[in-house]
């Protein structure tokens, strides 16, 4: 399949697309997707969490999600609705922060099939609008629609979340998020663990004991660990050269860059970019 990019002029796609050769390697999405998935199977990575996706399944990438697809059925039939970032940031202005939070936290979600008929309808609406290249007011109904899209997916995939949500979240989960939250906004320059403790004021131990409680591994080693997916989606989807690579990434140069890469891969920069021709 191939990625969709977005422009200036046109600053959303929709459409269903019939495939089965979903790209098997790592790359960073831009813009804002919505899928919906009719018929077929396939299993996903977004940002290292791996789902299964199923007919009725309804999948939000949010924008610079990171996306690995590992395998996806003959019959696979999705609906795609992409929205530029500026676009979608315009259009969610005024919208809670909580619930961009909650978003990226429960991304996937199948849908009961009496709770399909909405968001099928607004997928029709979307594709009329899009074909319907001379109507002044294009992009403002546009606006209308993405929210009332999103707010709408809202309400029915937080109540389906809450139904099997269990009682209480304890203050160390909430910090927990709050840590991931961090990692995915500034783990492109930060990779201290440090760093995030002083956001959340608390201490580096207290963070790390967070970590190990939640995630049963050290917040050093979740931190590498979304380093790492950043450099592997730089090595796979930008011909930028390893020094390239290593400064946008602040590392103090490339001798250090490839050190830091192959003690958490195993392999150098330049064998893993081999090994994808």
């Amino acid at each position: 399949m191939e990625v969709l990019r977005t422009t200036a002029e046109d600053p959303f796609f929709v459409g269903t697309i019939n495939c089965s050769d979903m790209p098997h390697h790592l790359f960073k999405l831009e813009d804002a997707c919505i899928f919906f998935c009719h018929s077929g199977e396939a299993r996903i990575e977004i940002d290292l969490l791996e789902y299964d996706i199923m007919p009725n399944t309804q999948i939000i990438f949010l924008p610079n999600s990171i996306i690995n697809y590992s395998y996806a059925s003959p019959d696979l039939s999705i609906s795609y609705i992409t929205f530029s970032n500026a676009f979608f940031q315009e259009a969610t202005v005024r919208l809670d922060p909580s619930f961009f939070h909650f978003l990226k936290e429960n991304p996937v979600v199948t849908l009961p099939v009496e709770r399909t008929r909405t968001i099928n309808g607004l997928i029709i609406a979307l594709e009329d609008l899009y074909k319907d290249k001379e109507n002044c007011f294009r992009l403002q109904i546009l606006r209308n629609y993405i929210q009332s899209f999103l707010l709408d997916i809202y309400d029915k995939t937080h109540r389906i979340f809450e139904q099997n949500r269990p009682e209480g979240i304890s203050r160390q989960e909430e910090l927990f998020k709050r840590f991931i939250q961090l990692i995915h906004k500034h783990c492109l320059n930060q990779r201290e663990v440090s760093f995030y403790a002083q956001k959340m004021f608390i201490t580096p131990r207290y963070l790390s004991a967070i970590a190990q409680t939640v995630a049963g591994e050290t917040a050093k080693n979740i931190i590498d660990k979304h380093v790492i997916l950043e450099i592997k989606v730089l090595l796979e989807s930008t011909d930028l050269s390893i020094q390239e690579i290593a400064n946008r990434l602040q590392f103090p140069d490339q001798s250090f860059f490839g050190r830091y890469f192959k003690k958490h891969t195993g392999i150098s920069p330049q064998y893993y970019r081999r090994k994808l021709g």
